[in-house]
């Protein structure tokens, strides 16, 4: 065995171990799922408030039933009492670990995402897992308390006084509630009290603590019993503003990926039954067994993947972006360059390990790395996105029930989620929409599943490239539904043939256009939803 395939050998086991250990980290961690549901549940508690001049109306009648659900109140209420129980749970598991820390001495590898996030040291001493847990656990009881506080607004407003003032007074209770949301506590129990009791600075708690329908709601309340007619007016004003404009919101995020899924509904009932109708001749057997000519062995592929993507990712580039005077900051345009510059030096570091790789194969066979404008490309990629939609959503309907809200999550989707910065959205529109689906299915599409191909059939290199090409988002939730589309995007590249007078090639535009497609409408969504809870 040469020095050089001994070293490969090691680098492999280095980075399966740090790649492992990074992906059996998302285990404990909270899915992103949940926070979304959280930005949507508002929304709908927004849009259930609107009520046009003619409320009559069967139109209006039929599209809020479409829009909003028949029991938004109560739905809401029963997600908010299930996140509580979830927060207490997680914050009383952190603070065990807290106070166990001092015994234990903690190593964890930096995590790297496709889309990757600000890079973390490699190693984290006690005393920096100490601050993370002490920050954590901030976090945690911040969060209890923004809960309970809308709870209990949800509870008053549909009759159960007793219980929403219950709620708050467990709230001003806790030891280590903020002394702000205690006080906003005490000023929502006195709005709903009988006799009701009205704190000098209730306007200003409320405005600060609460948001959107929450704060629309409390501060009604308060107008009402101070018998401020004008200010009454306005935010009664402001509230059918925002209530009509979360309708919308609503309409586009259930409309376009509804159409979408049923288009693509009838697009896999048609695929699969042409398939049992016609055999080897239906769209999904086409250029099903037609294997790529392969010049290179298995140690080429794994030298890419574990220098030019593993390490690259999770080593040299957070170590070189470490070492660099590059200034930290919360400022969310920051975080957006930043994970955009992370990005960029992974996809080049990677791509020129690539190039050097398989340099020596040059020229290669013409079916390696094609691309053209020519062709039903454009149809193979718009019919894949709406056909990998019903798919993935049932296999993450799936999934939710196994993970039970736990096993992370890609951590750009959170700050795109929560941005309100223009130059920042671009810029993580940038990154998902165009340079992800570029790079990504470069290599894992036009490099992996050919080079497979020496060795499985088509269909296991679709399966097997899927399940790296999941793996590699470095989050046990995500691992299913990213293996399907995984799936979906290899279909799509095998079968999508482009002919040229040079003879006919797979295109490897059509998976970049439904990768694009897919970070294009999943980012689209987590906008609207963001720009709905200010």
């Amino acid at each position: 065995m040469t020095l050089k395939r001994l070293l490969l050998i090691a680098l492999t086991l280095l980075a399966l171990w740090i790649s492992s250990i990074s992906l059996f980290s998302s285990w404990q961690k909270p899915q992103f799922q949940s926070n979304l549901e959280f930005y949507q549940t508002n929304i709908v508690l927004q849009a259930q408030s609107w009520q046009p001049e003619d409320s009559n109306d069967e139109n209006f009648q039929a599209i809020r039933k479409f829009i909003v659900d028949e029991k938004p109140l109560e739905n809401a209420t029963k997600q908010y009492q299930e996140a509580l129980q979830s927060v207490q749970t997680n914050l009383d598991k952190a603070k065990k670990q807290l106070a166990e820390l001092p015994s234990q001495e903690v190593s964890a590898p930096t995590q790297t995402n496709p889309l990757p996030e600000i890079p973390r040291a490699t190693k984290i001493s006690g005393q920096g897992q100490q601050q993370q847990l002490q920050q954590s656990v901030k976090q945690l009881q911040k969060l209890l308390d923004v809960l309970e506080l809308r709870l209990g607004i949800l509870q008053a407003k549909q009759g159960e006084t007793a219980s929403a003032i219950s709620t708050w007074s467990e709230l001003e209770k806790r030891s280590d509630v903020n002394p702000e949301f205690g006080q906003t506590a005490i000023a929502l129990s006195g709005l709903w009290s009988n006799p009701p009791r009205l704190l000098p600075n209730a306007q200003q708690l409320i405005q600060k603590n609460l948001e959107g329908w929450f704060r629309s709601t409390a501060l009604i309340q308060l107008y009402q019993l101070q018998q401020r007619q004008e200010a009454l007016a306005m935010v009664k004003a402001a509230q059918q503003e925002a209530a009509a404009q979360s309708v919308v919101k609503l309409a586009l995020i259930a409309t376009i990926p509804t159409l979408s899924a049923v288009i693509g509904m009838i697009l896999l009932v048609f695929l699969v039954g042409e398939r049992l109708v016609k055999g080897r001749e239906a769209l999904l057997a086409q250029n099903g067994d037609l294997a790529w000519t392969t010049p290179w062995d298995w140690e080429t592929v794994l030298q890419v993947f574990v220098l030019g993507f593993l390490l690259m990712g999770q080593l040299f580039v957070p170590t070189l972006l470490a070492l660099l005077p590059i200034p930290r900051s919360a400022d969310v345009r920051v975080q957006a360059i930043y994970v955009l510059i992370s990005y960029l030096m992974v996809a080049s570091g990677a791509l020129l390990v690539l190039y050097y790789s398989i340099k020596r194969f040059f020229p290669l066979p013409k079916s390696w790395f094609a691309f053209s404008l020519q062709g039903n490309w454009f149809l193979w990629g718009l019919g894949g996105y709406c056909t990998a939609l019903p798919i993935v959503v049932l296999v993450s309907l799936i999934n939710q029930q196994l993970w039970q809200g736990q096993g992370g999550s890609n951590p750009l989707l959170q700050l795109a989620l929560e941005s309100r910065d223009g130059v920042a959205l671009g810029i993580f529109f940038f990154t998902a929409a165009i340079a992800a689906p570029l790079f990504e299915e470069l290599l894992f599409r036009g490099f992996l599943l050919p080079s497979l191909t020496r060795y499985l059939p088509v269909w296991g290199s679709i399966l097997v490239s899927s399940l790296l090409f999941a793996a590699a988002h470095l989050s046990l939730s995500e691992i299913l539904p990213l293996t399907a589309l995984g799936i979906v995007l290899g279909v799509v590249y095998t079968r999508c043939l482009t002919t040229s007078p040079s003879g006919s090639t797979r295109n490897l535009f059509a998976p970049m256009l439904l990768h694009s497609l897919w970070n294009s409408g999943t980012l689209l969504s987590l906008f609207i939803l963001g720009s709905g809870n200010n």
